[in-house]
């Protein structure tokens, strides 16, 4: 069979899974691009990632052949296109690759004539434009004499067709260690004569010359140990790769990824929104709109799983990738938010094959927009700051950007390290982007302090010292025990209010009275970390006592219990009680047990991408943050407490186990990327839906739990959300305390029954009919129509004392005290049509302890004066602050005592705003 060309992208991925279907590969569904319980990855860039396990042979599928559409994005570490993108025809962040892959099955001689029959069958590929290379066999390795025979039988071609190639280009290793071996390439020549002599020049920007499009690896050694010998794999597999964009490429008869149906309509929406054409070469409104293209379906990708702006890892990596792309909208003269529509746009048009993205479309477009928003304040400062500067270098003829002012735009101003290198460069401007590294990193702002032990304090590490190994915690198994005290550190609070500050010193005693920090050889108290608090007690020895009131881990392996010596005295290489306070921990046990199931719940009410981003579990505290872009609603709420407690009634074992890393990976347990993980992990396993690895400790079974109730819901970042949540008696509490605040209003509503909402909408509704009889009555007094003013004088007499200038009439007054800010702008909007089209009013009044001003413009005068502009000054009077319309301002302060001046000072300003 042949497909017929132009072929659209959506066939062209199904063919070549049918294609292997149809000779016994498992189809597999793409991974998602947040790797699942490999921290060791912050993407996943290439199809053979979801079976690394398996070719080393620490997992095994019901399958021994698999394909694979595998979404893909390289943007960090050893792959890494960023810069790339948009400047060639065939570079992208994110991209689909086609995979098939052997696992001890089939080897070179079937894959070689799969590949070959796929695309010279299938697709109908001349064979006139492939070339084909192998390894050399240059470094130690043995050249693949094996492989190069099978392309002669299957193709035909000659030593000018099978080129043989290098380390760099033709052997794939996964890393230092593990499964390695000869790859060999298929290139397509874009143009109009195929020219072999030309192999190995980089395609224009036009797409010209030799692509890479598949890549077929055999795997049949594996290093076992760094810079160790290669050893034959008793199952030689295969791993291919071929990019979907690239193949589109070819069988749609462009030269250019980027005009392809997988992205030249994003391009073409760039160009619209623009307002310019798009000609696909290479000026720079071109690469503009390519690189937003590729970055919009980056960032949607990423959002659909759940991976938001944030300045953290790969949630840092996200949100530069948009930052680029707004700043090349900036650049292409796009002066509002517009990145979202793109996103849409990839929605709309990858949402039937990725559904995620049609799940998370209003997410996707609301953080877009959000994060376009944020950030083009901060790029219209940076641009600011940095033309500002670029005069001054002119002027002293300095041609490098120094790397304290680099490093200022980023931890100030939050504009990334690489964007200011780029409007640099379009500036004929370098960077000092080590030194501005440096200082960024020395601040905290990448990856913490230089020295991550400087803030350790002396004292700890002495006590550390004294140690011969690290502290060992029974807390697990006990919450009792007996040890030996190694060291005492004695803590005295030096100075006062602000300055105050503790200072540490080892001592060998420490009497009653003493706050100390004490340090034994095993401890049932857990030391905090992971988000739980550490425990509390009490230490006793013979005739003395320690109340113990938190636990902390300063340093790698130590553990210090802080309290104070409430009786007696204590001694290093004394023999002590430890015992750890039961109805705390009992109730930290709940809460973090709870935050796990709560975990899963989120995920299953919202989505795979409410993901946890941070938690505090103790007695009295459950907070969970996690990704989400939107409030939850009642019934999300409601939806998501019912799960909780659905799983609490189980009454399920939860059962912990020590395992490695990968048989931990390999059961299903979930890891928190921003979390370090050793070889040897803890996994709590609470039913099959809730596996994940953690370090705290747990309720023996979900029931101990008891009641789970969300207590509160709230944003606390963009894209971040945080629970509160109490579980067990502090749920009983929390329940009791509503039914009596409950209890409360209904005595005071005078309800009864079940019809206190009715009650208090009765007495909203009668509140507010007396707002507007109040609020009707200050305007009848106001305007001199009300009892108070005894009917005399009115509005027009208000009109007494406005004052001409230049041309404007101005009128400034002070009005009955008590006025409310919705009559007093309503008063001076009156005054401003009685003085007529060129006018200006300003109206002030005390209320209570504040003054009160609002100012009003007529249309014309706004071409001349600015109501906001006007107030600011005059708030300061009273001590405060205002804004507004250029035809409307308010204000207030706090110093009632110069209202008076305030308001006459309006005639000043005016003046000087007017002035020549």
């Amino acid at each position: 069979m042949s497909i017929a060309t132009p072929a659209s992208s959506d066939l062209l991925r199904r063919t070549f899974l049918e294609f292997f279907a149809q000779r016994g590969h498992e189809i597999v569904p793409s991974a998602p691009l947040v790797p699942q319980n490999d921290p060791t990855l912050m993407f996943v860039n290439a199809g053979m990632v979801q079976f690394k396990d398996v070719f080393t042979g620490k997992d095994r599928r019901p399958y021994q052949r698999a394909a694979s559409s595998q979404k893909c994005i390289r943007i960090s570490g050893k792959h890494n296109d960023l810069e790339n993108v948009g400047v060639t025809a065939r570079h992208q962040t994110f991209f689909e690759m086609l995979g098939n892959f052997s696992f001890g099955d089939y080897f070179k001689e079937d894959a070689i004539a799969f590949a070959w029959e796929l695309l010279t069958k299938v697709y109908d590929i001349s064979p006139s434009r492939l070339v084909v290379t192998v390894y050399n066999g240059e470094g130690g390795f043995p050249a693949d004499d094996e492989a190069a025979a099978i392309w002669r039988k299957v193709t035909g071609f000659g030593d000018d067709r099978i080129l043989r190639l290098g380390l760099a280009d033709n052997f794939w290793t996964m890393g230092d260690v593990g499964p390695c071996g000869p790859c060999s390439e298929i290139h397509f020549f874009h143009g109009n004569e195929p020219d072999v002599a030309r192999f190995g020049e980089e395609p224009r920007i036009d797409g010209t010359g030799w692509t890479e499009i598949w890549n077929n690896v055999f795997m049949q050694y594996e290093r076992v140990e760094k810079d160790g010998p290669l050893v034959p794999l008793p199952a030689p597999s295969i791993d291919t790769g071929m990019g979907l964009e690239r193949l589109a490429s070819v069988l749609q008869g462009v030269t250019s990824n980027y005009d392809t149906d997988l992205l030249r309509g994003l391009v073409d929406k760039a160009a619209e929104l623009s307002g310019k054409p798009y000609t696909g070469g290479s000026a720079d409104d071109d690469v503009s709109m390519r690189v937003i293209a590729d970055h919009a379906r980056t960032a949607a990708f990423l959002m659909a799983e759940g991976v938001m702006p944030e300045k953290q890892r790969r949630e840092y990596v996200l949100r530069r990738v948009m930052r680029r792309a707004i700043r090349h909208g900036h650049r292409l003269g796009i002066d509002r938010p517009f990145l979202h529509e793109v996103a849409l746009e990839v929605v709309r048009r990858m949402g039937e094959t990725y559904p995620e993205l049609r799940d998370r479309r209003e997410l996707i477009a609301r953080v877009t927009e959000d994060e376009e928003v944020r950030f083009r304040s901060t790029l219209k400062r940076g641009m600011k700051i940095l033309d500002e500067r670029f005069d001054e270098m002119r002027s002293s003829g300095e041609r490098t950007l120094p790397a304290a002012a680099a490093a200022d735009l980023y931890t100030t101003y939050g504009f990334p390290l690489d964007l200011t290198q780029v409007i640099c460069a379009e500036s004929n401007f370098g960077v000092d982007v080590q030194g501005a590294e440096a200082i960024i990193k020395g601040a905290g702002e990448a990856d913490g302090p230089i020295d991550p032990t400087a803030a350790v304090d002396p004292a700890h590490r002495e006590a550390r010292a004294k140690l011969a190994q690290p502290v060992v915690f029974t807390g697990y198994e006990h919450e009792e025990g007996d040890s030996e005290i190694v060291a005492i550190v004695r803590v005295d609070v030096q100075g006062e209010g602000d300055r105050a500050r503790k200072v540490r010193a080892l001592v060998e005693r420490a009497e009653a009275g003493a706050t100390v920090e004490i340090v034994v050889r095993e401890t049932p108290f857990y030391a905090e970390s992971g988000g739980q608090v550490g425990d509390a007690g009490e230490v006793t020895a013979d005739g003395a006592r320690v109340e113990v009131k938190d636990t902390q881990k300063p340093l790698t392996g130590l553990v210090v219990h802080e309290g104070v010596v409430s009786e007696g005295a204590l001694a290093v290489g004394q023999r002590v009680h430890l015992a750890v306070d039961h109805a705390a921990r009992s109730a930290t046990r709940r809460n973090h047990s709870a935050t796990h199931v709560l975990h899963w719940a989120l995920r299953k009410v919202l989505g795979e991408h409410a993901q946890q981003k941070g938690s505090r579990v103790g007695p009295d505290v459950l907070r969970f943050d996690f990704t989400h872009n939107r409030p939850l609603t009642r019934e999300e709420i409601s939806r998501i407490e019912d799960l909780v407690n659905e799983k609490v009634l189980t009454n399920a074992k939860v059962t912990t186990e020590i395992l490695p890393m990968d048989e931990a990976r390999r059961r299903g347990a979930m890891a928190i990327f921003e979390e370090k993980y050793g070889d040897t992990v803890r996994m709590l396993t609470m039913t099959p839906e809730v596996v994940e690895l953690c370090g705290g400790t747990h309720a023996c079974a979900l029931g101990d739990i008891g009641l789970f109730k969300i207590t509160s819901e709230g944003g606390v970042a963009a894209g971040v959300r945080r629970i509160l949540a109490s579980t067990g008696l502090n749920a009983l509490a929390y329940a009791r305390g509503v039914e009596a605040e409950l209890a409360r209003a209904r005595q005071v509503a005078k309800a009864q029954g079940g019809d206190l909402a009715e009650k208090i909408g009765k007495i909203v509704a009668h509140e507010r009919e007396l707002e507007k009889k109040v609020a009707e009555l200050e305007r009848r007094i106001l305007e001199g129509a009300g009892p108070a003013q005894g009917g005399g004088g009115g509005i027009d007499a208000m009109l007494d004392g406005a004052r001409d200038i230049g041309g404007i009439k101005v009128l400034a007054r002070r009005v009955p005290d008590g006025t409310n800010p919705g009559a007093l702008r309503d008063l001076a909007e009156k005054l401003r049509d009685k003085l007529g089209d060129r006018s200006a009013v300003l109206l002030g009044a005390a209320v209570g302890d504040k003054a009160q001003l609002a100012v009003m413009l007529s249309k014309a005068a706004t071409e001349r004066l600015k109501a906001g502009e006007l107030i600011k000054p005059i708030a300061r009077i009273v001590g405060g602050s205002g804004g507004g319309r250029p035809d409307m301002a308010q204000a207030g302060g706090t110093d009632v005592a110069q209202l008076d001046a305030a308001i006459a000072a309006l005639y000043t300003e005016v003046e000087r705003a007017l002035a020549p």
